[in-house]
């Protein structure tokens, strides 16, 4: 398999948004889950995210536990995963938390048509990647395992969730789902468009809670 091992990580309202409409980002998760989340991202070697959750959410995508960067730098690992992030337009701003801290700049997979200008912009605050007329998903996966990503932890959006689950490239579901109803119709799904196949079942393995999150995680058959 000439890719890594795929984690798509989510949490959602009980009627399935990621988020509200309103301007900051709505955190669902409870406080513990977001630190099992935190321990996930500390035992993979990248996480990815689409350029809207970068726009909308200013991620550093960063290991937050002192104790889990000082166990990956005993193990002579840098303390964070490497940062991904997928964009067709390039629009991103290189004075975004993602490209001014940790110790490595962000891989950055952009189109052909968009990929020389960015790399321009951002210099050395990016390691700007070219992936086809379009962001094509095989292109990406290969050249992470090229780098010596085996373990990625994909945390969205909407956007990308659907790329990878319509890809077939999500070896691993972790969906933690907030006690609370969102009700807007206009805020963003857990999945955006893509071609729904109810054929295509996943495999229950775990059902847990942390805190007033409940925790489902599903294997691909």
């Amino acid at each position: 398999m000439n890719r890594p091992y795929v984690v798509l990580s989510a949490a959602v309202s009980l009627d399935g948004c990621l988020d509200d409409t309103g301007p900051d980002r709505l955190v669902l998760s409870s406080p513990e889950d977001l630190d099992a989340v935190d321990g996930l991202r500390a035992d993979v070697d990248a996480v990815l995210v689409g350029a809207g959750t970068a726009r909308a959410d200013n991620p550093r995508l960063l290991v937050r536990s002192p104790a889990r960067r000082a166990a990956r730098v005993a193990l002579g690992l840098p303390e964070s995963p490497a940062r991904v992030v997928l964009s067709a337009s390039g629009r991103l701003d290189p004075a975004a938390a993602l490209f001014t801290v940790g110790e490595v700049p962000p891989l950055l997979y952009l189109p052909r048509e968009v990929a020389g200008a960015a790399a321009r912009r951002f210099g050395s605050a990016a390691t700007v990647r070219e992936v086809g007329e379009r962001v094509e998903l095989a292109a990406v996966l290969a050249d992470l395992s090229a780098r010596g990503v085996r373990r990625l932890l994909v945390e969205g959006g909407a956007v990308v969730h659907a790329l990878f689950l319509d890809a077939g490239a999500v070896d691993e579901l972790r969906l933690a789902v907030a006690p609370c109803f969102v009700g807007d119709p206009a805020a963003p799904r857990l999945l955006g468009p893509r071609s729904a196949d109810p054929a295509r079942r996943l495999r229950l393995a775990e059902v847990g809670s942390l805190g007033d999150t409940a925790v489902l995680r599903y294997l691909a058959r």
